[in-house]
C-alpha cells in the first residue's frame, strides 16, 4: 500500500514536470505577432490613459493588460520575460487543477492521468504561451471551478468565490459562462442554496458595472463589433470537428493557416479510443455509486454550458463568437473527465491498455513536433526588413493593409525618425478584416492614395512585385519608379520592401 501511493505521488509529480517543461519548450521560436503585439502596445500607455485604449477595443476586459502592465514594469519587454507572463500564469493554474481533483474525490492515480492529459494538450501548450489573456482566463476559471466545488460539497469558501469571479469576468468576457454554470448547478443539484449563489451572481455583475459603462462609452467614439468579430464565421460541422480534435490532440496545434489543423494519424485514433471509452463508461453507469454520477454531470455541466451558450449564440447574434482560444474554459474539466472515465474501466487491463495507448500516441506526437523543421512565420520578417539605425531609418514606409503597417510601426517604434503611413483607396489589394488598427491609434497614419506626393518612399506589402499587379501597379502609375528592392519569402508568402522614386 505505502509503495502504491508513492508510485502515485511520483506519477503526479512526473505530470508536473511534462507540464511545466511542454509550456517552456520553444517559448521564444517565434516573434510576437498582432494579438500580441497588442497586448504590448495596450500595456505601454500610461497607467491615466490604458483603460480608455483597451475600452476602445470592445472586446476584452482590462485585467490581463494591467497585470502586463506591471509585468513589463518589473523585467521589461525580453520576449523570453514577455513570454513567462502566460507561462507562469498557466504553472500557477496547476494548484487550482489539483485542487479541484481532489474537492471531486479523486485518486492519485485519476488526478495523474487527468493533468498529463491537460500538460499535452497542443491548444493549451500555444495558448499558454502567448502574450494575451488566455493563459489568464483558464487559470481563474479553475480557481473559480475549485472554490466552487469547495460551496458545493462543504459549504465553505464563498467569499474567495466571489472575489475569483469578480477577477474572471474581468479577465475575458467568456469567464460568465463559468459564473452562469455555477449558478445552474446550484439550481440543478442544491437549490437549498439559490440565495447565496444568486448573491454571488449580483455582486459579480454590479462590480462589472463601471467596465460595461466604459465599453458602452467607448463603443459610441468608433466602429461597433463588426470590425472586431465580423471576420469570424459561425461554427458548422468543420469548426466544431476541429474543436473536437483540439480537446484530445497532443502537443500539435495550428499556429497559422500554412500549417494542418491536425494530425490524423494521431488525432483520429485518440478519438476513437475517447469514444469507445465513453461508450463503455455510459453503458456500465448504473453500477457506479450516485456520488461518482453527480461528480460526472457536473463537469458536463462546466464543458456543455459554455459549448452549447456559444455555439447557438453565435447562429443567433448578428456575429460569432464562436473559437478554441476562448472555449478554453472547457478543457480542464473536459480532461478531468477523461480520467474519471478512464480509470474505473472494467475488466482492470482495458484502463491500462488505454492510458498505453494515450501515451504511446502523446509520445508519437511529441516525437513529431520535435523533429519537424521549426516555422517560419511572414509577421517576423517586418522587423528585419523594415528597421535600421535611427540614422538611417527608412521614412517614410507606406503599407496598404493594416496587418503589414501595425508591424511596421512596432518594429521601428523606437526610433523616432520612424514614419510609417497605411494607404487606403487601393483597388485589387484584399485585407485580412481579422486584423486592424487599433481604435484611438495614431501611430500610423492614414491616407488615401491619391494624397501620396513625397519624391521619395518605401513601400511594404505582401504579395507580387511585378508592375502589372496591385500595388506596385499603383504607384508606378502616379509617377514612380522601382529604385531598389529588399525582398523574402517565409511563412509561404513574399513580403516586400520597395524603395520608390518619383521620375523626373
Amino acid at each position: 500500500m505505502k509503495n502504491e501511493r508513492m508510485f502515485q505521488r511520483t506519477a503526479l509529480v512526473l505530470a508536473i514536470i511534462v507540464y511545466v517543461g511542454a509550456r517552456l519548450w520553444d517559448l521564444t521560436a517565434s516573434c510576437l505577432w498582432f494579438d500580441e503585439i497588442f497586448s504590448i502596445h495596450a500595456a505601454e500607455h500610461s497607467w491615466k490613459s490604458i483603460l480608455w485604449f483597451v475600452s476602445l477595443d470592445l472586446i476584452h476586459p482590462p485585467l490581463f493588460y494591467l497585470v502586463l502592465k506591471i509585468w513589463m514594469s518589473i523585467g521589461g519587454e525580453a520576449l523570453f520575460w514577455l513570454r513567462l507572463l502566460p507561462v507562469g500564469l498557466s504553472v500557477l493554474a496547476v494548484f487550482p487543477f489539483i485542487a479541484f481533483c481532489r474537492e471531486l474525490k479523486l485518486n492519485y492515480w485519476t488526478q495523474a492521468l487527468a493533468l498529463f492529459l491537460f500538460a499535452v494538450n497542443g491548444s493549451m501548450i500555444k495558448y499558454s504561451q502567448e502574450v494575451r489573456m488566455y493563459s489568464l482566463l483558464m487559470c481563474l476559471s479553475l480557481f473559480s471551478m475549485w472554490l466552487f466545488a469547495r460551496y458545493f460539497v462543504k459549504g465553505k469558501s464563498f467569499v474567495p468565490l466571489v472575489i475569483v469571479n469578480i477577477l474572471l469576468v474581468y479577465s475575458h468576457y467568456f469567464g460568465w459562462f463559468i459564473v452562469l454554470t455555477e449558478v445552474i448547478a446550484i439550481f440543478s443539484f442544491q437549490r437549498i442554496k439559490w440565495r447565496p449563489i444568486m448573491t454571488m451572481l449580483a455582486i459579480t455583475f454590479a462590480s462589472f458595472l463601471p467596465w460595461l459603462a466604459a465599453v458602452w462609452q467607448a463603443s459610441s467614439s468608433g466602429s461597433g463589433l463588426s470590425q472586431n468579430i465580423g471576420w469570424m464565421s459561425q461554427p458548422g460541422l468543420i469548426a466544431v470537428s476541429t474543436f473536437i480534435l483540439n480537446l484530445i490532440e497532443p502537443f500539435h496545434f495550428q499556429a497559422s493557416s500554412a500549417e494542418p489543423v491536425t494530425i490524423l494519424k494521431i488525432s483520429l485514433p485518440l478519438l476513437l479510443l475517447v469514444i469507445g471509452t465513453f461508450l463503455l463508461y455510459v453503458l456500465k453507469l448504473r453500477n457506479h455509486k450516485p456520488d461518482d454520477r453527480e461528480k460526472i454531470l457536473l463537469l458536463l455541466l462546466f464543458m456543455k454550458i459554455p459549448v452549447t451558450t456559444v455555439f447557438i449564440a453565435s447562429w443567433l447574434l448578428p456575429y460569432s463568437i464562436w473559437g478554441t482560444r476562448h472555449l478554453i474554459i472547457v478543457f480542464a474539466p473536459f480532461c478531468i473527465l477523461l480520467a474519471v472515465v478512464f480509470t474505473p474501466l472494467t475488466p482492470r487491463w482495458l484502463p491500462t491498455f488505454a492510458m498505453t495507448l494515450t501515451l504511446l500516441f502523446a509520445g508519437y506526437s511529441l516525437y513529431v513536433k520535435a523533429t519537424r523543421e521549426s516555422s517560419e512565420y511572414s509577421w517576423c520578417a517586418w522587423e528585419s526588413l523594415t528597421t535600421m539605425p535611427p540614422d538611417s531609418a527608412l521614412s517614410p514606409v507606406y503599407a496598404v493593409e493594416d496587418l503589414v503597417a501595425y508591424h511596421v510601426w512596432f518594429a521601428g517604434r523606437r526610433y523616432p525618425t520612424s514614419r510609417v503611413v497605411k494607404v487606403n483607396g487601393i483597388d485589387g489589394v484584399r485585407e485580412d478584416t481579422a486584423y486592424f488598427l487599433p481604435r484611438g491609434f495614431d501611430g500610423v497614419e492614414i491616407i488615401d492614395l491619391a494624397e501620396v506626393s513625397e519624391p521619395r518612399i518605401w513601400l511594404a506589402f505582401r504579395g507580387s512585385v511585378f508592375e502589372t499587379e496591385p500595388p506596385m501597379r499603383n504607384f508606378l502609375v502616379k509617377g514612380y519608379r522601382i529604385a531598389g528592392r529588399t525582398d523574402t519569402t517565409t511563412g509561404g508568402e513574399d513580403l516586400m520592401v520597395i524603395e520608390l522614386e518619383k521620375e523626373n
